[in-house]
């Protein structure tokens, strides 16, 4: 009988230390869990009250962008390429978009001040809003209750705010920088059309980091290892890209939110915009989630630790296998 259950374990991946190591029997466990976890925590209306949040957030982090970027670039930069999102973003949330950026960048004059500083810090600590409501669903995605105490959580989400928004800031730079420097060199039409392609990679990989770090310190649980996550923060960074643009192509081409919702139109689709994301990086966590829970191994950060004592639900507990 134990031989059996050995041949299973290893079957289903059980012992597996990383996830490449879990064979095929294993992936169904995974899939299959992830589909009914996700349904079992309802994670589209938990989706849908983080995108609400998060709309509150985006202008100030906006404004924080801007002031962190004015210090180093003209700010007024800004607005015109993000014109190069208009293949993700749907038309009318791009303008609402840009319209604030252009707003804000107008009112930066780029250099220190004490009214720059505490518009900067008035502005990370409303755009943390966004964060901490994802920090909190992802405890659903998770398994685990908030057991940080409001000093904590608070500079958790603070920390995560400003990691992202400089983590953006440095991909603008790159983004914008790069294209114009290689123009001014001279080094020909080739390797120009060779780096703006290569930007939409840039974009995509900045954006696996940061879903990696939040699945890493958002939730309230012993801190998972990097290979643990990598894998759901990909899942969810290509469903969004392929979701934005599936969504920009319906509303460019079939919807007119405008004609039904009048004014509020432009507002509606970048809050369903921001759903999608939600959603996404929700079920990338959940897919995480049950990666862990597939294992018998330690998968949290430092010395190996029995299961019960991991500080974690999914690594301290195996998630049941699929028959069907």
């Amino acid at each position: 009988m134990s031989h059996t259950g050995t041949a299973d374990d290893h079957s289903r991946g059980r012992h597996a230390d990383t996830p490449t190591q879990i064979p095929a029997k294993g992936w169904w466990d995974i899939l299959k869990r992830t589909w009914s976890e996700s349904s079992r925590d309802n994670i589209s209306i938990v989706a849908a009250g983080v995108a609400f949040l998060s709309l509150l957030a985006i202008f100030p982090a906006m404004s924080a962008t801007i002031a962190i970027y004015g210090l180093v670039a003209d700010p007024a930069s800004i607005p015109e390429h993000v014109n190069s999102l208009s293949g993700v973003l749907p038309p009318d949330g791009l303008q609402v978009l840009q319209g604030q950026l252009q707003n804000l960048a107008s009112q930066n004059s780029g250099a220190l001040s004490f009214g720059l500083v505490s518009s900067l810090v008035l502005a990370l600590w409303s755009a943390a809003g966004g964060i901490k409501s994802m920090m909190s669903a992802l405890n659903i995605a998770y398994d685990e209750e908030e057991k940080r105490s409001f000093l904590k959580f608070t500079a958790t989400a603070l920390t995560l705010t400003l990691g992202a928004i400089m983590l953006l800031v440095v991909t603008i730079g790159i983004v914008i920088a790069v294209p114009a420097a290689l123009h001014f060199i001279g080094l020909g039409q080739v390797v120009e059309w060779a780096v703006r392609i290569l930007r939409w990679p840039l974009l995509g990989a900045a954006l696996i980091l940061a879903l990696a770090v939040l699945y890493r310190y958002g939730p309230c649980r012993a801190t998972p290892k990097w290979r643990w996550i990598t894998w759901g923060a990909a899942a969810a960074t290509l469903l969004w890209l392929a979701g934005s643009i599936a969504f920009s192509i319906y509303i460019s081409k079939f919807a007119d939110y405008n004609a039904t919702y009048g004014s509020l139109g432009a507002g509606i689709i970048l809050l369903l915009w921001l759903y999608l994301g939600a959603y996404a990086v929700l079920l990338g966590a959940e897919l995480d989630a049950e990666m862990e829970h597939q294992t018998k191994k330690d998968t949290t950060t430092g010395p190996e630790k029995p299961m019960g004592e991991r500080s974690a639900f999914v690594a301290d507990t195996v998630g049941e296998a699929q028959t069907k």
